[in-house]
């Protein structure tokens, strides 16, 4: 079992990003793969491959390969959008 405490999704980034992106987003707090985001978010790999994909397209996400899995984060430019989501 996940601890799955993390905050939701800042109800301006859901209606920016959508709801699945959004909520991605903000529980990407570390570099995770497609598998584990798919874990915890209840959606298919496929469904969060396409949503880290269209993530990283932006440059709120970058990609690094750790040997078979590919790690997702956030970028600087994410984090600054959650923040100011946090004031609005």
């Amino acid at each position: 079992m996940w601890d799955d405490s993390s905050s939701p999704a800042p109800a301006g980034v859901a209606g920016v990003l959508g709801r699945s992106r959004a909520e991605l987003l903000t529980q990407l707090d570390g570099p995770r793969s497609t598998t584990e985001r798919a874990g915890r978010t209840g959606l298919t790999p496929g469904g969060v491959s396409q949503h880290l994909s269209a993530l990283r397209a932006d440059g709120l996400v970058t990609a690094h390969r750790a040997g078979r899995a590919v790690l997702y984060a956030r970028t600087s430019v994410a984090e600054a959008l959650l923040e100011a989501a946090k004031f609005s």
